[in-house]
């Protein structure tokens, strides 16, 4: 029995020890064909702002794939999200921006969506800006002319 039990023990050794030694399955680590949007950002947050503030926001991003990236059409969530993107396709290895003008009249927290369709394999990429717009801090009040003032005729 210990003979059978030390023998086992030998095959199980070995066998463990043969299946180390066989050759792994290749893994592809390769990048895949095609254009390929890669953002620095997805997000941008315009922070609090002040009513009518600047309205404009830069998303930067490069073509890592292998050929020509072309932004087909970009769609902003509503109206007052209006993107403005290149028209002419981007190399690989080239960077470029799409520009969003938000209205910062629209008083209030924010967050909207840019909808971009791409020739890339995932078809479409959404970014999104955020923020608050504050509302105008009110005028001070006129000086009341109860007391007298050179405005009033008093001394």
């Amino acid at each position: 029995m210990k003979n059978i039990l030390t023998l086992l023990t030998l095959c199980l050794c070995i066998g463990f020890l043969s299946a180390q030694d066989a050759p792994k399955e290749a893994v592809d680590n390769t990048t895949s064909d095609g254009p390929v949007m890669e953002f620095n950002d997805i997000v941008v947050d315009y922070g609090t702002i002040k009513q009518n503030s600047e309205p404009f926001r830069v998303f930067n991003f490069t073509n890592t794939g292998t050929e020509p990236l072309v932004i087909k059409h970009a769609k902003g969530s509503c109206g007052c999200t209006v993107p403005t993107y290149p028209k002419e396709p981007i190399l690989p290895g080239e960077s470029n921006e799409v520009k969003v003008r938000y209205d910062t009249k629209r008083i209030g927290k924010f967050t909207k969506t840019v909808t971009l369709t791409t020739n890339e394999d995932v078809g479409k990429r959404v970014l999104t800006i955020k923020g608050e717009v504050l509302k105008p801090e009110a005028e001070p009040a006129a000086v009341p002319l109860s007391e007298p003032s050179i405005l009033n005729g008093g001394n």
